[in-house]
């Protein structure tokens, strides 16, 4: 049988970073049975036998969260073989309360004392051997970080679970609470195990409820309780949190010796700037600014462009060789387009009928013959062979170069000149729609399945999976900010601001859990024990943009924006002011009345996370998101595919020329209207949306099949089909603000349902969401229209209505102030 190793310890105490450490890739990452906290287990490394088990990160084993719950039932029930318990530290008088608990299971128990390497940059000292004695178990010193001692302390732990000796509780409480103790511990029976009895008599004389529920026959002790309480002049919990800290306090004071107490840490000092009360929120805003400056705009672009053009699109040149004589030639065939297109329009221009020859020059199924024959019947005309066309010629970004003359002689000339072949300069890559094309036409596959594959699947998922590398740099930003100790701060800095708000940072840490995904992030509002707070924030934590979001503000920046800077750090910022203005006006309401509960949390040193952690985490989450696009995205694009491909015309089930024809743009149309005040009245937008709730990459892969993403040219110019030109800049930033705000996917929705756990909570969430999204993004585009164009109509009108009304929703006093004070002693319990 494989031996169990239980890793325990506080939040932020480098737990995390020691598993992986310890594991490397030999992990297994799920849930536990019944519940959504992460259950994450591996092999150590070198030993086929031993599994660790991460357990969450606790403060104690008392039954407040969800998380504590879960680890305490798994050390009782599948009682493992040893402990490795994980104290920080830095913070070491906080995290020895879990410790003395832990000591009291009867398990064989090991400590290892995280972060050594600070303990030592600080100057301070921590007697190992004296700290040792005074708790009753081996303790050994270790960084996770540099990993320096955590092999020795692993293989103290597996030794220590083979010998099988538990480790006992040294620590006494003061004689009349032992007395107590012992009394009750007589009356537990022997379905508890003798090593355990101590922990069972010290929870039920804290009155805990689940561990009673857990005993068949265990006599009444309420008298005794009440006795000492009586005497002591306390509550039963609050008389054993002071026994374990005098005790925790002897302990420090014989084993810990601080430098200087006077002397700021390093973290102090960072703090001292980066929680500053003027300078938070200026920094947190600059921060998340760059963080998606980089990950959207500039770097992520880059990546982006290059996964677009080249592995989706036309392909790519290896290690760039060649691409400077491409560009070159490239651009001489461009500037030989324009004449003809020139050409061609000063002709039109002179009455002269071009729709014929325009149709074979731009046929890829034209033959040669028939090409010269159209070209003769041109230049044959008399208008055609005396005329000299003004052209002018643009660059890249459309700025006028020069303007030429043009002939029909040089219109010819121009013709006979072949677009240049990427494949002829260095070496070609070819993308995977061209690979896949060339492939299909060898088999000769039928056209509809040609279509399926290339434009359904290939348009659709490529179009999703074309903005991963973007996802991951965002995720690695993130994994570092998480890691180094800055997302603790911003909690607390958004405690100071959400609590004016009527929030709490409690209610901040799902959202930044859902930056990554709103499942979790959702779930993680269990821990908020005010239940007015709890909904609230699970109401609003989808505001924040989630990583299924990024690839649509990467395409609406992309595609209409023209990769503007400011359109990626925008949206993050409208997500968290839905939220003040939601937490405003909510909290005015007599359904979310009341005081924000008590936050209190504890603030991890800084440090400098490993790379292997960051790339850990951010292939955790990446991976997630590629898993989705290959199953829930696939079965999605092609039903878009197929719905849009095929309709009835004359009563008849066929595979339409006209994408309009199809079953899609018909329900489409249906309801398109709906969304034409906010500048989006199309089907195609419109059904783009709608596929959103199922999982919200699929905008870009509904657009990606019906904008045509897979049909792109050499130079990677039409990487957005035809999508920039289907809404005004305005309208997109409307579509863009209506995804983040309205109701998320559908995963997402069923976590709110169980979450809140009453149906009609649960359509109030959905619809105040997608109500919230609609008022602000038609206030977006009517406003904008005004702004940009001068259009002013009824529109304008609703628009400003909802802005009066909101400014007074926002500002309008509490009609009754006494229902916002809460008994202070009541959360204190």
């Amino acid at each position: 049988m494989s031996i169990k190793i239980a890793l325990a310890g506080n939040p932020n105490c480098g737990k995390t970073t020691l598993f992986n450490a310890l594991t490397g890739s030999n992990q297994f990452v799920g849930n536990w049975p019944g519940v959504t906290v992460e259950k994450k287990e591996g092999k150590l490394k070198g030993h086929k036998d031993v599994v660790i088990m991460d357990l969450p990160g606790i403060y104690s084993l008392s039954p407040y969260t969800l998380e504590e719950v879960v680890a305490r039932n798994y050390l009782i029930t599948e009682k493992p073989d040893a402990i490795l318990n994980i104290v920080d530290g830095t913070n070491i008088e906080r995290n020895l309360y879990l410790s003395t608990q832990l000591m009291e299971l009867g398990i064989p128990v090991i400590m290892a004392v995280n972060m050594m390497d600070i303990i030592e940059k600080n100057g301070d000292k921590i007697y190992i051997d004296k700290l040792s004695k005074n708790l009753g178990c081996e303790v050994v010193e270790i960084s996770a970080l540099k990993g320096n001692g955590i092999t020795q302390a692993a293989e103290k732990a597996v030794k220590l679970a083979k010998d099988k000796a538990a480790t006992p509780a040294v620590h006494k409480f003061s004689p009349e609470v032992e007395h107590v103790l012992n009394s009750i511990k007589d009356k537990i029976g022997i379905e508890v195990a003798e090593e355990q009895k101590r922990f069972f008599a010290i929870k039920l004389f804290e009155r805990d409820e689940k561990i009673a529920q857990q005993l068949n026959n265990i006599t009444d002790v309420t008298a005794e309780i009440e006795k000492i309480e009586k005497e002591l002049d306390d509550d039963s919990e609050s008389i054993i949190t002071n026994e374990r800290y005098t005790y925790i306090t002897s302990i420090i004071k014989d084993c810990y010796t601080k430098m200087s107490k006077n002397k700021l840490t390093p973290s102090d000092k960072i703090d001292s700037v980066v929680t500053n009360r003027f300078l938070a929120l200026p920094i947190f805003a600059f921060v998340m600014f760059v963080v998606y400056y980089i990950s959207v705009t500039s770097v992520g672009a880059i990546a982006t462009d290059w996964a677009n053009d080249g592995v989706f699109g036309d392909g790519w040149r290896l290690l760039g060789i060649g691409s400077s004589a491409y560009e070159e030639n490239v651009g001489e065939y461009d500037t030989y387009q324009q004449e003809i297109d020139g050409f061609i329009v000063a002709a039109q221009e002179k009455g002269v009928n071009v729709d014929s020859l325009k149709e074979l020059i731009v046929s890829d199924d034209a033959s040669e013959i028939e090409l010269e024959n159209a070209i003769l019947t041109f230049s044959q005309n008399e208008t055609v062979s005396n005329l000299n066309a003004d052209v002018e010629i643009t660059d890249e970004a459309g700025a006028i170069t020069e303007t030429v003359v043009v002939n029909l002689s040089e219109f010819e000339n121009a013709l006979e000149v072949g677009e240049p072949d990427p494949a002829a300069y260095g070496v070609w890559i070819p993308g995977i729609p061209g690979a896949l094309e060339s492939g299909l036409d060898a088999v000769g596959c039928a056209v509809w399945l040609k279509g399926l594959i290339l434009d359904g699947i290939v348009g659709g998922v490529g179009a999703v999976l074309g903005f991963v590398p973007q996802m991951l740099i965002l995720f690695a930003f993130l994994a570092f900010l998480e890691a180094c100790g800055y997302m603790a701060r911003i909690a607390f800095i958004m405690d100071r601001i959400f609590r004016k708000f009527g929030l709490s940072g409690k209610s901040f840490i799902p959202m930044l859990i859902g930056s990554g995904c709103g499942v979790p992030g959702i779930m993680a509002s269990r821990t908020i024990e005010n239940d007015r707070d709890r909904k609230m924030t699970i109401m609003t934590t989808t505001f924040i943009p989630c990583g299924a979001k990024l690839p649509i503000i990467a395409l609406i920046a992309g595609a209409l924006f023209n990769g503007a800077w400011w359109v990626a750090p925008s949206a993050y910022f409208v997500g968290i002011g839905a939220i003040i203005v939601s937490g405003i006006i909510l909290k005015k309401t007599k359904m979310f009345a009341g005081d924000p509960a008590p936050f209190v949390m504890e603030l991890p040193s800084y440090h400098m996370p490993t790379v292997s952690n960051i790339l850990r985490s951010m292939w955790e989450r990446g991976y997630s998101f590629i898993k989705k696009a290959g199953t829930i995205i696939l079965v999605s694009t092609i039903l878009v595919w197929f719905t849009s491909n095929f309709g009835f015309i004359d009563g008849k089930f066929v595979m339409v020329d006209d994408l309009r024809d199809g079953f899609l743009a018909n329900l489409g149309s249906i309801i398109a209207p709906i969304f034409a005040p906010l500048g989006w009245g199309d089907w195609k937008s419109t059904v783009a949306a709608i596929t959103g709730l199922v999982a919200k990459e699929n905008v870009v892969g509904t657009f990606g099949v019906l904008f045509g993403f897979a049909d792109v040219a050499e130079d990677g110019s039409q990487i957005w089909g035809t999508l920039a030109g289907s809404m005004t800049a305005v309208a997109a930033y409307s579509f863009l603000v209506f995804n983040l705000l309205c109701a998320p996917c559908f995963a997402a929705m069923g976590a709110i349902k169980k979450e809140m756990n009453n149906a009609k909570w649960f359509w109030f969430a959905i619809g105040y969401q997608t109500g919230l999204a609609y008022v602000v993004a038609l206030c977006v585009y009517q406003i904008g229209t005004l702004i940009t164009v001068g259009t002013f109509g009824v529109g304008t009108l609703v628009a400003f209505a909802i802005v009066i009304v909101f400014l007074y929703l926002l500002f309008r006093p509490y009609k009754d102030r006494n229902v916002l004070k809460i008994n202070a002693k009541a959360f204190a319990k």
